[in-house]
């Protein structure tokens, strides 16, 4: 059994209030972040959509980061990820391949074609009150009456910090630090990870069913596997290709 097994199977557990609270008060804050900074994005004439992926560089890696590197000063005396971040078991390059190709492919299946029509259904029936601009691009999503420029740096932030540095610090922080405290739920353990991760995304509930069915697989790989990386590698390539698609639209118009 290597180092990091030893650590998994002897790492505290964290009641499932504080659990909950680790999961869910991140995204509490993006909301706040978001509600306070999209109708001033909007003044400037940006989308709201760019005060979301602003809240990732602001408020999602500096809390999120900043709770593994605290946790690691309080266990390690000192700045460090060691014994904070964990599943980190290496793997052959082969099952990257062949788990992560199938993993991709079901991400794609959920979100592109099972979610919108998903998405516009639960949006009218259960959100419709929202105002427009809580809606990225307003509530039809479409990118007209907006500039090119203003489009384009969206479509930049999107990518950099939507579809890399965010994934990132999530796979980090939700499947590398609170997974494995979970691991007293035992088989349950990813099913509510999944579940927390979902509702912590409270600027698009709407998406929460997709987003559960899409994540539900990933998440327990990454358990079995006792591997974040593979899942960081999966959940970066579905925000970058949605994030590649936004910058091609700009750059055609």
């Amino acid at each position: 059994m290597n180092q990091t097994s030893v650590d998994v199977a002897g790492v505290e557990q964290h009641s499932l209030a504080r659990s909950i609270a680790l999961h869910l008060l991140p995204g509490a804050l993006i909301l706040l972040f978001y509600i306070v900074t999209a109708p001033f994005a909007a003044t400037l004439g940006f989308p709201s959509g760019t005060a979301l992926f602003v809240s990732i560089g602001v408020v999602l890696i500096p809390f999120e980061l900043g709770i593994l590197l605290s946790e690691g000063r309080r266990k390690n005396g000192r700045f460090s990820l060691k014994g904070i971040v964990l599943f980190r078991e290496p793997m052959p390059w082969w099952q990257y391949v062949a788990l992560g190709v199938p993993l991709f492919m079901w991400l794609g299946v959920v979100f592109v074609i099972f979610a919108p029509p998903l998405d516009s259904i639960i949006i009218n029936r259960f959100f419709a009150w929202l105002p427009d601009w809580f809606f990225l691009f307003g509530r039809s999503e479409q990118s007209t009456g907006f500039s090119k420029s203003a489009l384009a740096i969206t479509a930049i932030l999107n990518l950099l910090l939507n579809g890399i540095a965010g994934p990132v610090v999530e796979e980090m922080y939700f499947r590398g630090f609170l997974l494995p405290r979970l691991n007293s739920l035992k088989g349950w353990a990813p099913l509510v990870n999944v579940l927390l991760f979902s509702l912590y995304h409270f600027f698009s509930p709407w998406q929460n069913l997709a987003r559960i069915i899409g994540f539900v697989p990933m998440v327990y790989v990454a358990w079995w596997k006792r591997n974040i990386y593979l899942g960081m590698i999966v959940h970066c390539l579905g925000n970058t290709v949605g994030a590649l698609e936004m910058l091609a639209l700009v750059f055609a118009r």
